[in-house]
């Protein structure tokens, strides 16, 4: 099966996300039953996950061998609580949780996707999943996921996946018609040539979590000095450019970039269909300097955001896909969802790149035991890696998932919250 040219440029690892349910004690439930046999009837309609992939062009490209050669599942009991991970930060004990690959082997050896059921001591579990970047994005993952869940609740599938990843073939008349910073290599610290030392730092994550109320005010904070009504995503994403710009403390001439996740699907003509099962975003770069970021008010920055999201539209789109089939390697866009992992993409200090997960269907998944307490990421691969995660509480409340140099948390944290 082709493999589009936004797929080859994505991680080549499985993006790690976990699920964490509490089972009713009234009834007996067998969890590994009822997720295995959902799952070889899911894998019938979403195939792609079921096959491998496969490298061509002299491992310049890959390709989708769709052999049915099946998913791993894996089932573990542990003897901690639920309660022992308290926030749920993706810290290696989470991480443990999930199942990985060994990227050491050939890639048409590694299944696409990753299932581990872990039995806790308080008799909850969770659902550790491993589902490879190269083939979905969040909208296609939660897609597939949610009608895995509805399989195990004995429903229909809702909403057959669209398979046809000729939809994003770049054709000849597309051309490079914008500059595509996103290519280009992340902005350095001044005065370094590489961001190797940056990459070696101590790092650490947290949860932060932003209340309506909360969210109502950095909205009024940003919309009083503006005409324009800048959205959630936007002034959370300007908060945190700004606060962390603060702590890190750099010279005002400094220049810094938010990397921005887009979904393309609409932005396309004709748009592409929700059931899109691929990857169909990109990502934008947001640029200023540490001096107006920290000097302007709040709406400067989202302002940066929301300029930077309106690039893409269905030219850029085509000029992005066109830019990327005439690169002949592809290998240097690339990363990896390992901590520390030395190449690759790095948007660490003095960038931040964030991912909203605000609008995907992966939350509320229920397998026939009510839903989950909490879902997020498995991990948070480097400095300035950011999510926006609803909160589960259901009160429009989210919660931010971030990775920082630990010389730079404690001060984020601090105007996180003094700066609302």
């Amino acid at each position: 099966m082709y493999i589009p040219e936004v797929d080859q440029v994505i991680a080549i690892s499985h993006a790690p996300t976990i699920y964490f349910y509490r089972l009713p004690k009234e009834t007996e439930i067998n969890a590994a039953e009822i997720l295995k046999d959902s799952l070889s009837k899911a894998l019938v309609v979403f195939y792609p996950l079921a096959g491998r992939l496969q490298w061509i062009d002299q491992g310049l490209r890959m390709e989708l061998d769709c052999n049915a050669m099946g998913a791993l599942f894996l089932e573990a009991e542990s003897e901690a609580k639920i309660d022992d991970f308290e926030d749920f930060r993706p810290t290696p004990e989470i991480r443990a949780l999930i199942p990985s690959a060994d990227y050491n082997k050939p890639i048409h050896e590694l299944p696409l996707l990753l299932v581990q059921l872990t039995k806790f001591s308080c008799g909850g579990i969770s659902v550790g999943l491993g589902i490879s970047h190269v083939l979905v994005d969040g909208q296609a993952a939660g897609h597939f996921i949610s009608n895995w869940a509805r399989i195990a609740r004995g429903e229909q599938i809702e909403r057959i996946p669209s398979l046809d990843r000729t939809k994003l073939r770049p054709e000849e008349s597309w051309a490079p018609r914008f500059d595509h910073p996103e290519f280009k290599p992340a902005t350095l610290l001044i005065g370094h040539s590489s961001n190797l030392e940056e990459r070696k730092k101590e790092t650490t994550v947290a949860m932060l979590k932003l209340s309506k109320d909360q969210i109502s005010k950095l909205r009024t904070k940003a919309n009083s000095a503006n005409c324009t009504s800048f959205t959630r995503y936007e002034v959370v994403s300007a908060h945190l450019w700004r606060c962390a710009c603060k702590a890190r403390r750099q010279e005002s001439e400094q220049v810094t970039n938010m990397r921005i996740v887009v979904d393309f699907r609409n932005h396309m003509e004709p748009p592409l269909p929700k059931e899109y099962f691929g990857n169909a975003i990109l990502h934008v770069m947001a640029t200023t300097t540490f001096g107006e970021i920290v000097s302007k008010p709040l709406a400067y920055a989202a302002g940066k955001i929301r300029q930077a999201k309106e690039m893409v539209t269905n030219e850029y789109v085509r000029s992005y896909l066109a830019y990327l089939k005439n690169e002949r390697d592809l290998s240097r866009f690339r990363y990896f969802h390992v901590v520390g992992y030395p190449k690759g993409l790095f948007y660490g200090n003095p960038n931040i790149e964030i991912t909203s997960w605000t609008n995907l269907s992966i939350f509320g998944t229920n397998f026939g035991w009510g839903k989950e307490i909490y879902f997020g990421p498995g991990t948070l691969a480097y400095d300035g890696k950011t999510f926006i995660i609803p909160n589960n509480n259901e009160d429009s409340s989210l919660v931010v998932a971030l990775r920082l140099q630990v010389a730079h948390m404690d001060t984020f944290t601090k105007l996180f919250y003094e700066d609302i």
